[in-house]
């Protein structure tokens, strides 16, 4: 065995890989691994700016830097293609999302005998990590840590509270799930700790669903300069930066189409973008969300459409009204849906997805059909973390 191996690549959990394919934790392209198992360091690894960074499961590759970083999400989304037998047409600039632009978390927190910790939970662990400072996070959520960790330790039980935070139009949205407030002494500070922060909304989820507390003005969230209800727990993009990129994608691909369908629509996000001048069907499974597209579609030739996709998905002649058809589905993919385009007369679908795996899985059936990925583009919202999104469009 030579003295030195070079990594060469990311694999999908972080790990450096080696050109004979070892795996090892922390490596980079570009650093060697020597004969002793030691890693010295090459011109793309560099210090982590966070100090819970190793121990955080928030963030895996902070020791990356943008040119390792591009290169592990782009080859994250390429690979499956591969796998697949996909035929890239253009393979479009991987998109980063810088740092401290995430606009939507999910953190934990949970009361001990010196106060309280908050924050992300270790890699592989329930334990809590306690956040000093956070380099994803936008700084607006940053900023209402020591408060929320205040208000948990006061009023905080036995259990780890989950806390859902999303940047809205008015503010910070606050989610508590797991916190039970007994008395109006509790109610009362609950109150108290909204208004003081300036939160835009703040829910309690005490095991019977989400209740709003506090809420001075209605939540909402601007879609394509379209102000847009926003009920508690709704999905948004991770960043406005990542949003605008998929959006930008969207409309280029979706082009001159008259007609689109967009599935699995969600809040809007694709369909306030392309309604006006083309007409379009938003299909959604969530009824709030389902509700909140539909109020804000007033005077858009937009409709909205209550439907579960995965269960009752649209039929070819369903679709064959339409010109275009753009689908952002959640994690597990769309396999029935798309079997359902695959075999309508369609020629035109732009595909948004958060998860390389079934996406390649999914758009096999795109290709058997006579499909073709034209463009393709690798985006990393998530930055430093092994969670990579795409964007693509394909034409028969």
């Amino acid at each position: 065995m030579s003295e030195t191996s070079e990594i060469v690549r990311i694999a999908a959990r972080g790990d450096g890989v080696t050109a004979d394919g070892r795996h090892v934790a922390g490596g980079v392209p570009g650093d060697l691994l020597r004969t002793d198992g030691s890693l010295e360091r090459g011109p793309h690894h560099v210090d982590p700016p966070c100090q819970h960074f190793g121990v955080c499961g928030g963030c895996q590759l902070q020791h990356a830097d943008d040119e390792a970083l591009r290169q592990f999400v782009t080859e994250r989304v390429t690979f499956q293609a591969e796998k697949h037998e996909i035929a890239i047409g253009e393979l479009l600039p991987t998109h980063l999302s810088p740092p401290n632009s995430r606009r939507r978390a999910t953190l934990h927190a949970l009361r001990t005998g010196q106060g309280a910790v908050l924050g992300f939970r270790e890699g592989n662990s329930h334990k809590i990590v306690d956040l000093k400072d956070c380099h994803i996070l936008r700084p607006e959520l940053v900023d209402l840590l020591p408060a929320l960790r205040g208000f948990v330790a006061r009023h905080g039980g036995k259990r780890p509270v989950d806390i859902e935070l999303t940047l809205a139009d008015q503010g910070v949205d606050c989610s508590l799930k797991h916190l039970e407030l007994e008395g109006l002494e509790a109610t009362e500070a609950a109150l108290e700790f909204a208004q003081t922060n300036g939160l835009a909304r703040l829910t309690l989820d005490q095991g019977y669903g989400p209740e709003t507390q506090w809420e001075p003005q209605p939540v909402t969230i601007t879609l394509s300069g379209r102000p847009v209800g926003m009920p508690p727990g709704s999905f948004l993009q991770a960043t406005q930066d990542g949003e605008d990129t998929l959006i930008s994608d969207a409309k280029a691909w979706i082009g001159d189409a008259a007609s689109v369908a967009d599935l699995f629509a969600g809040l809007g996000t694709f369909a306030f973008a392309l309604a006006n001048p083309a007409k379009v069907l938003a299909a959604e499974a969530s009824r709030d969300a389902h509700l909140a597209c539909k109020a804000a579609a007033t005077g858009l030739p937009m409709a909205a459409m209550h439907r579960d996709l995965f269960r009752n998905p649209l039929q070819p002649d369903e679709l064959n009204r339409f010109e275009a058809v753009l689908l952002d589905p959640p994690r597990a993919g769309a396999k029935e849906q798309v079997a359902q385009i695959a075999q309508s007369g369609i020629n035109r679908v732009v595909y948004i997805s958060c998860n390389p795996v079934s996406w390649a899985r999914d758009c096999t059936k795109l290709s058997e059909a006579g499909f073709k990925l034209e463009k393709l583009r690798p985006v990393g919202q998530f930055r430093w973390s092994t969670h990579v999104e795409l964007a693509s469009y394909w034409t028969r």
